[in-house]
């Protein structure tokens, strides 16, 4: 093993062992090997504008270092939409600090969070998280156990608005609100532990290229971290494509040490039925 991968997997153990939140981990990664690149798109009339079932599969790198993969899922559930992101370690990494999350939520409406379960497995940690999103009453309850102690972890209640999201939620919302470079929005997002306002900015187009395919995309800041709705420290970056799916092809959160820069990229979307 090379003295630099050496280094880059003993961050890895520090990073880890912060022990960011499951759920802070799942959404702000908002987490392949070995997967095909993007394919082009050969008859543009086939493509179903967005929201519409998919499948988008992304790398995480972190230190130069293929970390994990992220699979975020959309597809229809009754009269709204079931979202599922999944995070998992590979390789030398994985053999090190196994992660293994899954995040489930529900939507109605403009992605307005009904319902979220969060089962994460991390090194030996095993936590389900469940929250519900009552739009008539006005409230989140927040339901957290530890599986190996067999205990309540956390259990709250908390005001939200009628319409709140989860972070998942806000970035298909924001898919469907193509937002100009030089604006901003607000929007309400929740945690289940805390509801806020987050500001989303426009800041500028990029070209984004991704295993030789060049993305025409509009670079996003999310202002969710620096103890709005995180307490962690950093900055979070969304470059999404300017097409009609307005597909996010790429995601990086900045932080402070241990953990550094995360940078998703897309390696494969897939349009479902």
């Amino acid at each position: 093993m090379s003295e630099a991968l050496e280094t880059a997997l003993l961050d890895w153990r520090k990073m880890v062992s912060f022990r960011m939140p499951a759920r802070s981990m799942a959404a702000v990664l908002a987490s392949c090997l070995a997967l095909t690149p993007v394919a082009a798109q050969s008859d543009p009339a086939s493509v179903q504008p967005f929201p519409s079932p998919e499948i988008l599969t992304y790398t995480i790198e972190w230190r130069l270092i293929t970390a994990g993969t992220a699979v975020l899922s959309l597809e229809r559930s009754g009269g709204g939409w079931q979202s599922l992101l999944k995070l998992d370690s590979v390789g030398l990494v994985s053999k090190l600090y196994k992660v293994d999350d899954k995040l489930t939520s529900h939507y109605e409406g403009q992605f307005c969070v009904v319902n979220s379960t969060m089962n994460a497995i991390e090194g030996k940690r095993r936590r389900d998280t469940h929250i519900t999103f009552d739009a008539e009453r006005k409230k989140a309850s927040y339901l957290e156990r530890d599986l190996v102690k067999n205990t309540i972890v956390r259990q709250q209640e908390i005001d939200i608005p009628a319409c709140v999201h989860d972070v998942v939620g806000a970035l298909n919302f924001l898919r469907t609100r193509p937002l100009e470079p030089g604006h901003s929005i607000e929007l309400p997002m929740s945690d289940g532990k805390k509801s806020v306002n987050v500001r989303i900015e426009a800041q500028e187009r990029e070209d984004v290229k991704i295993n030789g395919v060049v993305h025409k995309t509009i670079r996003y800041e999310a202002f969710l971290l620096n103890k709005v709705l995180y307490q962690r420290d950093g900055r979070l970056f969304v470059w999404i494509a300017e097409d009609g799916r307005r597909v996010p092809v790429q995601i990086r959160i900045r932080t402070g040490f241990p953990i550094g820069t995360v940078t998703l990229q897309l390696e494969k979307q897939q349009q479902s039925s």
